[in-house]
């Protein structure tokens, strides 16, 4: 086949590196935006975060626009008269990409955050399996099977693979009868229902350690290990039926059952476990019927082109000298201010971003933010407040990823505020979310024994004038995770 040249047009769309890295910047929330401005501090020399302000500092990023910074060039060609000046010209003007709001000073205020201690959940096992009698090969298998419980506390493990493990990492020939007695051993500590392999055998486990308590206790013991599936499963009638028990003694097994705990390994403190915190991004306050909105400070760092970068260019500028290898030094410090300049405009952009996308979702669930009251929320979409800042919907999505607003309400994600509309009888358009508020209170105040149905509650929704249809209710019900009639049924 032979080869053949020909032109073709083609329109494309392309991101500039700097557009990737504002789109990356306005989908990190606030608690992890120090981690970025610290690795690219980290990465870049040229950028420095400014902790003190003083005149001789206080220069502004303008100062940089003025210059050629192409990196096309080379040092070869570049021009010996190449206005260096510009990079480092010292004015006594504000800097305008000063971000920090110094209206709320609380807010930007050093916290110490206590570090969590104490003893871990696997640490607690060791400790009591030290205490236990046992032979080497024994302790071997004991620490396989605690090393083999997971986090919740329950060994899902296969006995057999435990084995196999023992023989290819331990060098160590056992039986799956060597390892289930040890297993027995391990299951016996604290907190109980360790080890269990299902939660039918954590609950038991339980129980029998409260087998001296009564008949009431060898009673479920009895439930949970020959009618575990009905039980579970809320088949109370055919439990009654089999064992002759009258509602009230039902009622007390079952509140005896519910008490204990389906996942020991929560009992225990675990260290490697991180404590998750909350960090909100906005602040809105209700000043009189006003509301006022402030970003979180550490939205709004105060960074700079660094001063000792701009000496290098002074010493340039002033050297008669200028080799090849000074003019390659010239290019990258030049490259580094410039990969400075453009993480702080995308700083500057992701705090414009944020605010002005904020501020759009405020006058759009005024009422709410006033009020606190969820009836409040008005339906909106991401289309809806592209629209009112004039943004793509993919930004406002960014934006409303992952963060937070405190109010005198308490703190809510942003996506909170996004729901869809439902038209009711007479056309107006309300909330979802108010919807999914009705059917909650509709199943908390139903009639426990005879719990209303996915049809009963469509029903009584209808009667209250929103035409919805049934898998729809069932829809909200599980997105609330509510569970079907037959599981909310009670005694």
């Amino acid at each position: 086949m032979a080869l053949q040249q020909r032109l073709q047009q083609k329109m494309l769309q392309r991101l500039s590196p700097q557009q990737i890295q504002l789109m990356k910047l306005l989908q990190v929330p606030t608690a992890s935006l120090e981690t970025r401005i610290k690795e690219e501090l980290e990465e870049n020399p040229a950028l420095e975060l400014e902790l003190e302000r003083s005149e001789e500092t206080d220069a502004s990023l303008n100062e940089l626009d003025s210059l050629d910074t192409s990196q096309e060039d080379t040092p070869a060609e570049m021009d010996e008269s190449d206005s260096v000046s510009d990079y480092i010209q010292d004015d006594d003007d504000e800097a305008d990409y000063k971000l920090r709001d110094t209206n709320y000073p609380e807010f930007s205020e050093e916290r110490e955050h206590p570090i969590q201690s104490g003893t871990s959940f696997y640490d607690l096992l060791n400790d009591q399996l030290q205490v236990l009698n046992l032979d080497d090969t024994q302790h071997i298998i004991a620490e396989q099977i605690v090393g083999s419980i997971d986090e919740d506390g329950y060994l899902r493990r296969e006995t057999s693979a435990m084995v196999d493990d023992l023989a290819f990492r331990q060098n160590l020939i056992v039986t799956e009868a060597d390892v289930e007695a040890v297993i027995a051993l391990v299951q016996q500590f604290d907190p109980p229902g360790v080890a269990a392999r299902n939660l039918q055998e954590c609950l038991l486990l339980q129980l029998k350690r409260k087998e001296d308590e009564g008949e009431l206790v060898k009673l479920a013991i009895q439930i949970l290990t020959d009618y575990f599936d009905e039980f579970s499963r809320k088949h109370y009638d055919k439990i009654q039926k089999q064992l002759s028990l009258d509602e009230e003694m039902l009622r007390a097994i079952i509140q005896l059952v519910t008490k204990l705990n389906p996942k020991p390994g929560g009992e225990s403190p675990d260290d490697t476990n991180e404590l998750n915190y909350v960090i909100p991004d906005f602040f809105v306050y209700n000043n009189a019927g006003k509301l006022e909105l402030t970003l979180n400070s550490r939205n709004a760092p105060e960074l700079r082109v660094s001063e000792g970068y701009r000496e290098m260019l002074r010493d340039y500028e002033k050297g008669s000298k200028k080799d090849k290898r000074q003019k390659e030094a010239v290019t990258f410090i030049k490259q580094k201010i410039d990969a400075a300049k453009w993480f702080i405009d995308a700083i500057q952009q992701r705090q414009h971003t944020l605010l002005l996308t904020m501020h759009a979702i405020i006058e759009h669930q005024r009422a709410f933010l006033l009020s606190g009251d969820e009836a409040d929320l008005r339906p909106m979409i991401l289309k809806d407040i592209a629209a009112a800042t004039g943004l793509d919907i993919s930004t406002v999505s960014r934006v409303a990823n992952s963060k937070y607003v405190q109010t005198e309400f308490g703190t809510y994600r942003l996506k909170y505020f996004f729901n869809e509309a439902l038209t009711t009888e007479s056309g107006e358009e309300v909330s979802t979310r108010e919807v999914k508020r009705i059917l909650n209170d509709l199943i908390t105040f139903e009639d426990k024994k005879n719990p209303l149905s996915d049809d009963q509650l469509t029903d009584q929704l209808q009667e209250k004038g929103y035409e919805i249809a049934r898998r729809t209710v069932a829809k909200y019900r599980e997105q609330l995770n509510i569970p079907v009639a037959r599981l909310r049924r009670e005694l």
